[in-house]
């Protein structure tokens, strides 16, 4: 029915997460229309940020250069760490304007069902920051979802024993909910009434 190179960028675009067989076909429609130099700059921007991004080496926020902007800045407390899913959290989280610390990014939460298991996650990393770096307190701003909180209490039953404050970011967000979805006023009130964590 389509031209294989066609039905190739429908398939392609698929891939995406949440984008359907119809709103794939939709973007690879919008993208022929489009003026050639509009859709060869999109193919840049992909290239290019795959090219030039990578993982920063202490936090695993995506990154230019070796550190983040957020753990190169030497005005962020480096005692409180918030321990996030996902880079995009990172985002949600800083848009409250209410955090002044730094980050964790673990890569995922754990979840058996699709194989991912601690070991998969930035989990050592984590361990390792909290001596080097004077680790006081430690959030634990994962999803409020099944995986999310089965995470925060592996992780809280790891952290308590080297001594440090390990707290969760309090309701206000909807159970089931994804971080990068929360508006700024309730992500900033959920981390305000963070509460610590029994292992």
């Amino acid at each position: 029915m389509h031209a294989d190179a066609v039905q190739n960028l429908i398939d392609q675009l698929g891939r995406l997460p949440g984008v359907g067989p119809k709103s794939a076909q939709r973007i690879a429609y919008h993208l022929l229309k489009v003026p050639k130099e509009d859709a060869l700059a999109l193919a840049s921007a992909v290239v290019t940020a795959k090219e030039r991004v990578r993982f920063c080496e202490v936090c695993h926020n995506l990154s230019e250069a070796p550190r983040c902007q957020i753990c190169a800045d030497g005005r962020r407390d480096a005692t409180v760490v918030c321990v996030v899913e996902e880079p995009r959290d990172i985002v949600s989280v800083e848009r409250t304007g209410g955090f002044r610390g730094r980050y964790h990014v673990l890569g995922g939460a754990i979840n058996p069902m699709e194989g991912v298991g601690p070991d998969q996650l930035k989990v050592r990393e984590l361990l390792a920051r909290i001596d080097s770096d004077a680790v006081v307190e430690v959030i634990l701003c994962t999803n409020p979802n099944l995986e999310g909180d089965t995470t925060a209490m592996y992780l809280a039953r790891l952290l308590k024993p080297l001594g440090v404050r390990v707290t969760r970011i309090a309701s206000g967000l909807p159970v089931g909910g994804d971080l990068e979805y929360a508006d700024e006023l309730t992500l900033g009130r959920a981390l305000e009434g963070r509460r610590d964590v029994d292992a």
